[in-house]
């Protein structure tokens, strides 16, 4: 079996979209300048409905991380680097992190994102370490 693809949704489609062309945005409420992610149907601080992608840089530090060595599913490689990204320019984000060794990404590595081709559909933020 293959690893599962990604399904864009309504909130998520801009997302992707931006992904495939090598961006990364992150939603952004104006109400009360939040940059979150996952995206919401409402801004999780002020339950603003009006929230927009903003750009990221892509840049950050590794918050936290855990080496995976039990594939969550079919088609995952293992062992792999799980980590929380603070981003530079605000909000959080979930991503794997390559820096060859999983075992070498650490809490403070500085990361920048690195898009990669999963099908010709979807585009995959990875991070790797900045250098």
């Amino acid at each position: 079996m293959s690893r599962p693809v990604p399904v864009p949704t309504e909130l998520s489609e801009p997302f992707w979209n931006a992904a495939r062309r090598g961006d990364l945005v992150i939603p952004y409420c104006p109400s009360c300048d939040l940059r979150f992610f996952v995206p919401e149907p409402a801004c999780p601080r002020c339950m603003a409905p009006d929230w927009r992608y903003a750009p990221s840089a892509g840049r950050g530090t590794v918050y936290s991380v855990t080496v995976v060595h039990r594939a969550p599913g079919p088609g995952f490689d293992t062992p792999f680097a799980l980590a929380v990204i603070d981003l530079d320019d605000g909000g959080t984000l979930l991503s794997h992190v390559d820096a060859g060794d999983p075992e070498a990404v650490a809490i403070g590595m500085r990361v920048r994102v690195d898009f990669r081709l999963f099908t010709d559909e979807i585009t995959l933020p990875y991070f790797v370490p900045e250098r």
